[in-house]
């Protein structure tokens, strides 16, 4: 299949794999680039030098374009940028900041860039910004979607830009595929979906609670990471949601988060006194960590919340990501022919 964003790309397939911390690691990446479509590495929780050697690992499993994420509020994030940068990585996606010098950067070795946008304004800004496309996160999504859904915000933005456009929220099968070309979107990101993959570093406790759980099995609060946030629905997760974390507690959780990047402990007390508002934003999440990394890694979902979208309610089965892919490609055809003979009766 061929769009806009296959072509921009030179992916066979319009499926991308957006970077989840945890779970979008060099192995899963790398197959779902392999398969055809294209897997962004998370770099979230990655030292310097542990992206470096993540792009490296990319490298040696496939010789397919393959992307690299980069979540620009997160500690860090500038630092894994230009090592992104430096390592010539054929795709970056920046989200939650500005990417004006990121986009710079990539053109001068021949590279392309995704935004990812929950707004017609950010998508604006990302397109001025010089974005090769935008990845467009709907209401639906896992983690850090928007306040609109993907049935809506797509359409709207695509009427607006000049560029690409990727979907992201509530797809997973070929059906949502085909329904996000009609919106106008040129491509899917299906992070759920494959999530739930044989390949995923996702734990099998948290896999197999996907393909149990409905579509409604969700929250959406911003009382868990501080940022409007998609979970899966749990006893411990509607305990993490029902209020916001005690700023003291976040602050003493947040010092292991910032550990984990490299991040020194005093420019974490320097930022909480010169942007407090910002960097109370970063302690709430970076607090986060912990309960994420206690159901993605381990499985504990009595302990642990994880970052669920609505299409958890479709998905039914737990497969190697070749297969996810072929099987949605096949269905979108099959669902076209179907909608074109309705349209030609």
């Amino acid at each position: 299949m061929k769009t806009p964003i296959t072509d921009l790309l030179g992916i066979e397939k319009p499926i991308v794999l957006p970077g989840m911390s945890w779970i979008s690691v060099p192995e899963l990446v790398a197959a779902v680039s392999n398969a055809g479509g294209l897997g962004i590495l998370a770099t979230g929780p990655l030292t310097q030098e542990q992206t470096r050697q993540a792009i490296a690992k990319i490298r040696t499993l496939t010789d397919k374009p393959f992307g690299v994420g980069i979540t620009l509020l997160m500690p860090g994030a500038k630092e894994n940028a230009k090592v992104a940068l430096a390592e010539q990585v054929p795709v970056i996606n920046f989200s939650l900041g500005k990417g004006d010098w990121i986009v710079e950067g990539v053109k001068r070795y021949g590279g392309k860039t995704i935004a990812t946008v929950v707004t017609e304004k950010h998508a604006l800004a990302a397109q001025k910004s010089g974005a090769d496309a935008l990845l467009v996160t709907g209401h639906e999504a896992a983690a850090h979607g928007g306040e609109v859904t993907s049935l809506c915000l797509v359409p709207n933005i695509v009427e607006l830009v000049d560029i690409p456009v990727i979907a992201a929220g509530g797809f997973s099968d070929g059906k949502g595929l085909l329904a996000a070309l009609a919106l106008g979107a040129d491509a899917v990101a299906m992070g759920s979906r494959l999530a739930t993959s044989t390949q995923s570093p996702v734990h099998q406790n948290v896999k197999q609670a996907v393909v149990d759980k409905k579509v409604a099995d969700t929250i959406y609060s911003k009382n868990f990471d501080g940022l409007y946030a998609r979970v899966m629905k749990t006893p411990m997760a509607e305990k993490a949601t029902r209020r916001p974390m005690n700023p003291i507690v976040a602050v003493f959780k947040s010092f292991k988060a910032s550990k984990m990047v490299d991040m020194p402990l005093w420019k974490l007390l320097l930022g909480l006194l010169a942007q407090f508002d910002k960097i109370r934003m970063l302690t709430l999440f970076g607090a986060a960590t912990e309960k994420l990394e206690a159901a993605t890694i381990r499985g504990d979902l009595e302990q642990g919340v994880q970052f669920i979208g609505q299409s958890q309610g479709m998905i039914r089965d737990i497969e190697p990501v070749e297969v996810l892919i072929d099987r949605i490609m096949t269905e979108a055809k099959a669902e076209h022919a179907r909608v074109s003979k309705l349209l030609a009766d």
